[in-house]
């Protein structure tokens, strides 16, 4: 098949970094080619040259067969070539039409006045022709976060793109909407377009892709067709090392109650119910995994023991002590760490240094704050340490945390909430946008903490992960728990009822 794109020796460099050296890509007409990396390696960096959002320090874009200069997106999106971020670009309060439409509105009135009726019908015609079901007059903060990529894809297409970059497009979905996506993608390369999927999980690199490009430290390693490759040899190629993608942990008898959590109940942002009197223990030396489809009141019931969000009934207590609606700043107090499920909104100030997310929610404390004044020689020091033990990618520890890839971020809020050494650790979706090497670092050290004596609560919406790594699993839809399994007996049919709300079990 003939090239759509070629990137001849791009080499891309930053102050003090070489993101990209001497890459070369091609992607074929009506392929998947899926760009495989680490964390950092210069994946996005390469995709973002081929959008236009950074120009190449030196090498060759080639779009179907004729040498570019893409100097910005409005070029990219004039070639044809759409991206859809990790982090959606979506008006929320606006609707999935307005959204689609919003700078190539249509008009009438001498194009004085948007023509909304056509809009609706444009987005209607061009959903149906890419199976692609999306309702146009609902709004974007109204539906689910699925949805909401099925938008910008529409958004690109809707532009003319025949080119389709997909930045980690399942890290924020389910395992129904995943294999969903998988369907839409291939009904795209059906109809001619061809698309790049820039990700790190390797089920879904075989899943979806035709071929598979891995990216190492700003090289590129080596080009796979998919069919000559396997999960193993990917992950070994991707991080430079054999990697374990089986958690080991012993047999271990749980110790006393650690957080009781009794009849809760919470409103959502919209005051509907999410929570609906769930009840359960967390004991020392357990890892207790909170399962279910995104929606069902797992980010509200991680809200309401954290101090984010009020209840309104129930109770929650912390080794014999109330912290029902207590502040966070006293939830840190009396020993909770929280690896959040959204690292930019509750996890970093992305603006700040490295050094100050360190030690956010311990900042105020000895020996980080001396008589109200931050000591930053001791901050600085202290974050360089969590850099060397949990391998966080980065210049210094004085860069902006928002200069970090995904990854990288995660791993350092992962070293700041350890580092308090918690009796209780909740950790949320703490694999979410991580590569397998980090994955499998990551399910060490909550695994390590569970051996250390200490209780964690795990709340994923990926199966395996719980799988791998419950001692118990509880399953929660509508905002109520249906049922709790023993990890090591469950099975991911019984455990995808109970998800459905099919099933009632408790141990």
């Amino acid at each position: 098949m003939a090239n759509v794109v070629e990137m001849k020796n791009i080499t891309k460099v930053f102050p003090g970094v070489v993101a990209n050296n001497n890459v070369n890509f091609a992607l074929e007409k009506g392929e998947i080619h899926v760009l495989l990396g680490e964390n950092g390696a210069g994946k996005t960096t390469l995709m973002n040259q081929l959008y236009g959002l950074y120009e190449p320090t030196s090498g060759e874009i080639y779009i179907n067969g004729k040498l570019t200069k893409i100097k910005d997106p409005n070029v990219a999106i004039s070639m044809g070539i759409g991206m859809v971020h990790q982090h959606f670009m979506l008006v929320e309060p606006f609707t999935v039409a307005e959204n689609i439409v919003l700078g190539s509105e249509p008009s009438r009135s001498g194009g004085l006045k948007l023509d909304m009726d056509k809009a609706i019908k444009d987005v209607e015609e061009i959903s149906a022709k890419y199976g692609l079901k999306v309702d146009p007059n609902v709004k974007v903060q109204d539906i689910s976060v699925g949805m909401q990529q099925r938008v910008e894809i529409l958004k690109a297409l809707y532009r003319g793109a025949d080119i389709l970059i997909l930045d980690e497009p399942t890290a924020v979905l389910t395992p129904q909407e995943i294999d969903e996506l998988g369907k839409i993608l291939r009904n795209l390369t059906g109809q001619g377009k061809s698309i790049i999927l820039i990700t790190h999980k390797l089920k879904e690199v075989m899943a979806m892709s035709d071929r598979v490009t891995v990216i190492r430290r700003g090289e590129k390693i080596e080009t796979l067709k998919n069919e000559n490759t396997n999960t193993d040899e990917l992950a070994e190629i991707m991080v430079g090392r054999k990697v374990n993608l089986v958690v080991e942990k012993d047999d271990k008898v749980a110790g006393d109650v650690v957080m009781s959590v009794k009849d809760l109940q919470a409103v959502d942002n919209r005051g509907i119910p999410a929570l609906k009197g769930v009840s359960f223990d967390v004991r020392a030396g357990e890892i207790f995994a909170v399962a279910g489809v995104d929606g069902n009141g797992q980010s509200e019931l991680v809200e309401v023991i954290t101090g984010l969000r009020k209840s309104t009934g129930g109770s929650i207590t912390l080794l014999g002590k109330d912290i029902t609606n207590r502040p966070t700043s006293d939830v840190i107090d009396a020993g909770v760490s929280h690896i959040p499920e959204d690292r930019h909104k509750r996890g970093l100030v992305l603006q700040h240094s490295l050094a100050e997310n360190s030690v956010l929610g311990s900042h105020k404390k000895a020996p980080f704050s001396k008589s109200g004044v931050l000591d930053y020689p001791k901050i600085h020091e202290f974050c360089l340490g969590l850099i060397d033990e949990f391998d966080v990618r980065t210049p210094n520890e004085k860069v902006a945390a928002k200069s970090l890839s995904g990854g990288n971020q995660q791993k350092l809020i992962v070293a700041r909430e350890l580092s308090r050494n918690p009796e209780l650790l909740i950790a949320s979706q703490p694999t979410r946008g991580v590569d397998v090497g980090a994955i499998e670092f990551i399910h060490k050290r909550l695994v390590a903490e569970r051996d250390k004596n200490k209780a964690v609560l795990l709340v994923s919406l990926e199966l395996d992960e719980v799988m791998a790594l419950a001692d118990r699993i509880a399953v929660v839809y509508d905002g109520q728990i249906v049922g709790v399994v023993n990890g090591k007996d469950a099975t991911e049919k019984e455990l995808g009822i109970m998800m459905a709300g099919g099933s009632q079990k408790k141990q």
